[in-house]
């Protein structure tokens, strides 16, 4: 008999790890897009006018999502920033264009906010000797989310993060699942995925074999849950939770 006691944990980042709430996207795109313009013209850099720089990249954004979503795939930010940037002639070292991603993706952390009790939860799961991790529909360079995350003092919990623009598929295609059992070491059927979504999360995690959970949301609350799937409101639950799987499981 297959051994099903839970090795390792496996998070969705937004709206499980962390909350955004209700964003205005063209609010946040303008304040990224000034920011940004700022910072290169404080390093002299040949931007022209905000409103060509704001519309430049607005388009370059939407065109990216539109294929990203055509293709079924994710682009790194960090790789499509430089090339659209270098093609009008700025020029900036590998540290200043991560600096640069993160004024575009600023913005949106600072909307973002965590359980009050999440580092605690995260503490008690590693005391379990559980390893966990992050596995991402994104196209978010690592280097500003890690940045974030680690603002929260949280970054040094996760054994691996998983980012989807890293690879030719994303969730809900189970190889994304796969391949960060395989990053941690441990059998998918071992392995605990929460996620805030039925469609990406608990149905990609049911087909690599993972015990998918859902994290309630305002936009998932009514969502009918596959029938191996458990529903929580909080990640506080986690350690009771797998104490109960570990222990049916004995």
């Amino acid at each position: 008999m297959t051994n099903k006691k839970i090795k390792a944990v496996l998070f969705d980042l937004g709206q499980t790890l962390i909350h955004f709430n209700k964003v205005n996207a063209m609010a946040v795109f303008h304040e990224a897009a000034t920011n940004s313009y700022d910072y290169l013209k404080e390093l002299d850099q040949p931007v022209g006018s905000l409103k060509a720089y704001k519309w430049r990249n607005f388009l370059s954004i939407r065109v990216k999502l539109l294929i990203s979503d055509l293709m079924k795939r994710d682009w790194d930010s960090l790789v499509g920033l430089r090339k659209s940037h270098e093609k009008k002639g700025i020029r900036l070292s590998a540290e200043q264009w991560r600096q640069l991603n993160w004024k575009w993706y600023e913005p949106l952390s600072r909307r973002g906010s965590i359980e009050p009790d999440l580092a605690e939860t995260l503490g008690l799961l590693r005391d379990k000797g559980l390893k966990l991790g992050i596995v991402s529909n994104t196209w978010v360079n690592g280097c500003s989310l890690e940045k974030h995350i680690d603002k929260y003092g949280l970054l040094h919990f996760f054994d691996v993060k998983v980012y989807s623009y890293d690879y030719p598929f994303r969730k809900p295609d189970k190889r994304l699942f796969i391949e960060a059992a395989k990053q941690v070491n441990v059998a998918c059927a071992n392995i605990l995925f929460v996620g805030d979504r039925v469609d990406n999360d608990i149905r990609g995690a049911i087909r690599a074999g993972m015990l998918p959970v859902l994290k309630t949301t305002p936009e998932n609350k009514r969502k009918t849950l596959p029938p191996t799937a458990t529903r929580i409101d909080k990640l506080s639950e986690l350690p009771q939770l797998i104490e109960k799987v570990n222990t049916d499981n004995t």
